[in-house]
């Protein structure tokens, strides 16, 4: 019987605690004035045009890009932005464009070329890449299967 009037009393300062917290967050957004939504600016700026990331030094790393954009009432027409090239990333198809390669395919014995195809997987600050590329490379030393069902052996003197 204690256990139950205990078991109560805690149940009875739970809710009122719950009631207290309640109490006290409706108060503190009741307290919070709304904010008047800000005009939408009209503005006859374009879109900002960047060009490609220009590294500082080498093909890959640290660089800017220029950006560029029309209207007549435009405060800034030009600015430049910091931007970094991996320098692990292909250089073949851009040096903004990354691939997710397919494995090697077969060597095509007439071109002793093997091929595999790359669909874009990243492109840096919109760069124009292309959706799917195609690389190849030369097949390596080729070697001729062995025939089958006749051994060799060799006489140790």
């Amino acid at each position: 019987m204690q256990q139950q009037q205990q078991q109560h009393r805690m149940f009875k300062a739970a809710l009122l605690a719950l009631i207290f917290l309640l109490a006290a967050v409706s108060t503190t957004e009741a307290g919070k004035k709304e904010k008047p939504e800000k005009k939408a600016k009209k503005s006859d700026c374009g879109e900002w045009q960047w060009s490609v990331c220009v590294p500082t030094s080498g093909d890959c790393g640290l660089g800017t890009r220029e950006g560029t954009r029309t209207g007549a009432e435009c405060k800034q027409t030009t600015k430049t932005q910091k931007c970094k090239i991996p320098c692990n990333w292909k250089k073949q198809f851009g040096a903004e464009c990354k691939y997710q390669f397919q494995a090697w395919g077969e060597c095509d014995l007439n071109t002793a070329l093997k091929t595999r195809t790359g669909n874009l997987k990243r492109a840096l600050h919109n760069a124009d890449c292309q959706k799917t590329v195609t690389i190849s490379k030369p097949c390596g030393k080729l070697t001729k299967p062995k025939p089958q069902g006749k051994f060799h052996f060799l006489k140790v003197a």
